[in-house]
């Protein structure tokens, strides 16, 4: 991790629920183990950050430029129809924002994702390919 890191660490919660896709120069991206929608998460590497308010200006701008980047590289790799964005915090206060392709026959669609379908595990090899084309893309970003 870079110097700007130091004292970070990742949510308990978060890191159980997800696997690392790669690291951008602000945010660490994960992506959900629920394979029942794409979805990655960008945390930003600094300490006890609850909300963007807590950014700095220049961090704000580069935490949106790399959700660009995120929704690019899912919008690409998944050919969804549509990408939500969320930061929420209420259940792990530390600062993450959610990423999430959409299709016009997933399980929620239109509605929001939360509670509607349970968790579903992505097969092994089907995660690897999406994390493979999730690094490719991001990577050439």
């Amino acid at each position: 991790m870079t110097s700007q890191a130091l004292g970070f660490s990742l949510n308990s919660v978060i890191a159980s629920e997800t696997v690392q896709v790669c690291e951008l120069p602000l945010s660490l991206v994960l992506l959900s183990q629920d394979a029942t929608y794409p979805w990655l998460m960008l945390v930003p590497r600094r300490p006890d950050i609850a909300e963007l308010a807590d950014l700095s200006r220049h961090e704000r701008e580069m935490l949106m430029e790399e959700i660009v980047q995120a929704s690019t590289a899912l919008k690409e790799v998944t050919g969804c129809d549509k990408i939500n964005v969320a930061t929420f915090g209420n259940m792990v206060a530390q600062l993450h924002c959610h990423v999430i392709a959409r299709f016009h026959v997933d399980a929620a669609w239109p509605k929001p994702v939360w509670g509607i379908a349970p968790p579903r595990p992505y097969e092994t090899a089907a995660r690897d390919a999406l994390l493979t084309k999730l690094r490719q893309k991001l990577a050439a970003a």
